[in-house]
Formats: structure tokens, C-alpha cells, sequence
């Protein structure tokens, strides 16, 4: 018999979606992966972004435990979904804002210039970003094409801060 204690299977898909999508940002009936990149930015202004300030060490670990969990569920909600790299899974939109933003100044008109590389780099998916996501597939797929845009888009900001 299970403990009364033990976490019911309701509970455990909720907080799926809920970090699946965003805090439910994914359910935007329009440009939902626009909508998770800004609950990025607000994750990068309140949490990443002080931490990183004073430990960077400490923030790349938080970033690699988030996005080892984030594989994890981002593959359930797509079980949950039912459709592989379902529109309504953000939160890989989320972390790679977070990871563009790595390094890079933490002001509104960098968050910006961020935000729009991001995107830009998210939706036209240079390779191997749009390779990475065909051929590993699942939750780890749906992961790390956004990472790899973030990659993308975070060396061009390094480059553009670095050159201003």
C-alpha cells in the first residue's frame, strides 16, 4: 500500500505542465515561444542574473541541474501532450534566454538585443540546431535545439559588447 504521504500522479503532471510551459505562458494562443523567452527574462532579471552577479560558478551549476531536469520534463510533456516538441512546452525557450544572456550585461537594452537574437535564432534554427532535435528527439531534443540558438545568440552579443 502506498504511503498517504507519497506525491499523487495528478500533482505530478500539473507541475509538469506548469514548468513545462512556463508558468502556463505556453498556452498563449499566439507566438508562445516569444511568451517563454519572456518569462526568461524575468527569471534572468530576478534569479539568474543576481546570482550570477555573485557567484558565476554557482549560477552555470543551477543552469546545468535546471536543464538536466528540464530534458526530463519537457519529455513527459510531450508524453502528456501527446506531440512531439508541442508548441505548449516552453521551457526550453525559458532556459535558453537564460543561457543567452550568460556573461553578457544584464541592462534592459542588452536583455533586448538578447531577447531578439534569441529568437531570431530559435525560429531560423542554424545548423546543427535544427539537426539536434530530429536526431535525439524527446525531452533531451527538445532541450538542446534552444540551447544551441542560445549558444548562437549569446556569442553575437559577446562580439557586439565586446566591440562597443
Amino acid at each position: 500500500m502506498l504511503s498517504s504521504r507519497a506525491p499523487k500522479p495528478l500533482v505530478i503532471r500539473a507541475i509538469i505542465i506548469f514548468f513545462a510551459t512556463g508558468a502556463y505562458s505556453g498556452y498563449s494562443p499566439i507566438i508562445p515561444g516569444t511568451a517563454g523567452s519572456v518569462v526568461g527574462l524575468i527569471i534572468i532579471w530576478f534569479g539568474f542574473g543576481p546570482l550570477w552577479r555573485y557567484s558565476p560558478p554557482a549560477a552555470i551549476v543551477v543552469f546545468v541541474i535546471a536543464f538536466a531536469i528540464g530534458c526530463y520534463i519537457a519529455g513527459r510533456a510531450e508524453i502528456i501532450f501527446d506531440e512531439h516538441d508541442s508548441p505548449k512546452i516552453v521551457l526550453d525557450e525559458v532556459l535558453g534566454m537564460v543561457l543567452t544572456m550568460f556573461g553578457n550585461p544584464l541592462t534592459p537594452i542588452w536583455m533586448l538585443a538578447g531577447f531578439v537574437l534569441f529568437r531570431i535564432f530559435d525560429i531560423v534554427k542554424p545548423y546543427p540546431a535544427g539537426l539536434v532535435d530530429r536526431r535525439l528527439g524527446g525531452g533531451t531534443g527538445v532541450m538542446l535545439d534552444d540551447i544551441v540558438s542560445a549558444i548562437y545568440a549569446n556569442i553575437v552579443l559577446q562580439i557586439v559588447w565586446r566591440l562597443l
